[in-house]
């Protein structure tokens, strides 16, 4: 069964969020999960392009630099949750 990129977008997410602080991916370590979890006839490099696209969109994730472009939730605001 064919994924959408929306689950794809999902199930990035949820890795970035259980490894935030921990470790970073980059596009290419998010892609090679996705094919890993997937499979490689439910999800392919296009696929993995446009579920990253959607994260970035849609503000839930952002690209961050330090000594190459990585993926990682948005850092919050001020003090907000304290």
């Amino acid at each position: 069964m064919a994924r959408t990129a929306q689950e794809v977008a999902d199930a990035m997410f949820e890795l970035v969020k259980e490894y935030q602080g921990k470790k970073k991916f980059k596009a290419g370590d998010l892609t090679k999960a996705m094919i890993e979890k997937f499979g490689q006839a439910d999800c392919d490099k296009q696929l993995c392009k446009t579920a990253i696209r959607t994260l970035m969109d849609s503000g839930r994730c952002v690209y961050t630099y330090f000594g190459g472009s990585f993926i990682e939730l948005p850092p919050k605001e001020g003090a907000e949750g304290g």
